[in-house]
């Protein structure tokens, strides 16, 4: 007759164990930020955009913790706020929202419970979708992989695959928590993805011949895949769209996106230093099969 006994115990002492443990549960709201072929500085102030996040961190111990956790961002690029006059003529320009999961591992420098506060580095695995966009100059939106501007699906080009819209990356940064009280926690967090794509900004490789590109994908590939012809003739731009071959890219370095911001988090249950009273108090620690 025990086992009748067991699920119900085990029912009423499962709350005790999980929510007896340092589970904590957060949001993060801030900043990304992008760097490629579209961009001369790290950070570019022109084009940053918003981040949202929400994550669950299980701390192993006073000084180690596993997250895991979703973020969004939007980020954006153009070589109209680059000061080379060579990435001004290119006159190329991107979007794309990111979608981000996580798992990382946190180690702090303090232990918390004692300081109030630590700073931490971080640093794990994760995988992100991604959709590059271009404004045509009637103002209208258009997913610029469908054009395979770098000739992306053509026999012509039979090594050039039409990219994975999901890639891997590797997230690793900085941060500082402060405790506010035993349940509430406070902080900042600055993180660089490094990512396993070059076309986070569909630019990577050299430009394709213009007349095979319109033969297979149209007028509005060949105008998204060279925009010079629209720079201001007062910068002595022919708008002359580049023989096949020419540098369009730089295929020799991976795209990246960052994440800055505020971080808040709520601590599940107490601290562990209580588990053990709490399940003492319940009577499970008594309780034999």
């Amino acid at each position: 007759m025990k086992k009748y006994f067991i699920i119900p115990i085990v029912l009423f002492c499962l709350p005790v164990l999980v929510m007896g443990q340092d589970w904590h549960v957060g949001g993060m709201a801030g900043i990304s930020n992008y760097n490629g072929d579209l961009s001369e500085k790290t950070i570019n102030f022109k084009h940053i955009g918003p981040t949202l996040g929400l994550f669950v961190r299980r701390d192993v111990n006073r000084y180690l913790s596993v997250r895991a956790g979703f973020q969004w961002g939007m980020v954006a690029a153009a070589d109209s706020s680059n000061s080379s006059q060579a990435l001004k003529d290119r006159n190329l320009s991107f979007r794309s929202h990111i979608g981000e999961i996580s798992l990382v591992g946190e180690f702090n420098f303090f232990d918390i419970y004692e300081r109030g506060y630590t700073p931490y580095i971080f640093a794990g695995i994760g995988g992100f979708l991604f959709n590059p966009m271009g404004k045509t100059q009637n103002g209208n939106w258009v997913n610029l992989r469908d054009l395979g501007t770098e000739g992306q699906g053509m026999q012509e080009y039979a090594d050039r695959l039409p990219y994975n819209l999901f890639q891997f990356a590797v997230p690793f940064g900085v941060g500082f928590r402060y405790e506010l009280d035993p349940k509430w926690t406070v902080g900042v967090e600055v993180g660089a993805r490094y990512t396993s794509t070059d076309y986070l900004d569909d630019v990577s490789k050299t430009y394709v011949d213009e007349n095979l590109l319109l033969q297979y994908r149209g007028q509005l590939a060949v105008d998204m895949a060279y925009r010079g012809d629209e720079v201001n003739p007062k910068t002595g731009n022919p708008g002359v769209y580049p023989p096949d071959g020419t540098v369009r890219g730089n295929p020799g370095n991976k795209d990246w996106y960052a994440f800055t911001g505020l971080t808040v988090t709520y601590r599940l249950g107490g601290r562990n230093k209580s588990f053990g009273r709490a399940i003492k108090n319940t009577g499970c620690a008594n309780m034999k099969f």
